[in-house]
């Protein structure tokens, strides 16, 4: 091999050695630039989901009570230093209250017809959401003394039959059912809400009320249950919304999520609501 060669053969493996040199630095750079990316992204991730706190105030119908109830435990477990209070009744009352300036963070109704009464005031953000829906069931005294077996039996003047009041949603649905079945019934007293309906069974006040078959599971050994197939022409859609004036939106927000996940849809199926 000449000295020319032997020259150029040097000069080749020098510059060899100084490109291996610049890829592996090159390697390095980038993956500390990857590594500074992820960091980047975990930190822009956790920044974007704060620490919830405060008070979350929900108006919900009567109906709602032991499922939401179990919920908003489980949300506060989920969130330390978080608080959820509720406002049950009838979805009408509790609709009147938002639009008359009642403070509250969400609104869950039992029917679209009673969600309306906010959403065309202006008073929720967004289209309200349907998360489940109940249908209705009749309640008599345990062991159902008076062998009701059908709508058409509450119509016998010798039981005292109660009813929601035509203006929340279970005695808008209880009517339905009556009129898809060219039934009259009249009952001793209409109630303001489903709660107070059954109370009149539970407190042996009244024979029999037509309420929500979720009601009657929460009544448990208290009333026996009868269902009836017209019920299934009056089933009622429950939606559920973030208030316009909330005070605590991002907090609400989450407890409308868990309403909707798969562990919230779980407790409220065992109370008996059905998948929207």
């Amino acid at each position: 091999m000449t000295r020319s060669a032997r020259r150029t053969r040097r000069t080749l493996q020098v510059a060899g050695a100084g490109a291996a040199a610049l890829l592996a630095l090159s390697a390095c750079s980038s993956s500390d630039s990857d590594s500074n990316s992820t960091k980047s992204d975990t930190s822009a991730s956790a920044s974007s989901s704060p620490k919830l706190s405060g008070t979350v105030t929900v108006f919900a119908a009567a109906s709602l009570q032991e499922s939401f109830t179990t919920l908003g435990k489980e949300f506060e477990k989920e969130h330390p230093g978080t608080k959820v209070t509720f406002s049950f009744g009838g979805s009408d009352s509790l609709a009147a209250g938002i639009t008359g300036g009642a403070p509250a963070d969400v609104f869950a109704a039992a029917s679209p017809k009673t969600m309306a009464i906010v959403t065309d005031k202006g008073d929720a953000v967004g289209t309200p959401a349907t998360f489940v829906r109940n249908q209705l069931e009749i309640a008599t005294l345990p062991g159902n003394p008076d062998k009701v077996a059908s709508l058409k039996d509450l119509t016998k003047s010798s039981l005292k039959v109660v009813l929601c009041d035509k203006t929340v949603p279970c005695g808008a649905a209880a009517q339905k059912a009556l009129d898809a079945s060219s039934l009259k019934l009249t009952p001793v007293s209409y109630e303001e809400d489903v709660k107070s309906a059954l109370n009149k069974v539970v407190l042996k006040e009244a024979d029999a009320a037509v309420v929500y078959q979720t009601d009657v599971k929460a009544a448990g050994s208290k009333v026996e249950g009868v269902e009836f197939p017209e019920s299934a022409k009056a089933i009622n859609d429950y939606p559920i919304a973030l208030l316009k004036n909330a005070k605590n939106p991002t907090a609400a927000k989450a407890f409308i999520q868990l309403v909707q996940s798969a562990e919230g849809q779980k407790v409220l199926n065992e109370a008996g609501f059905l998948k929207p």
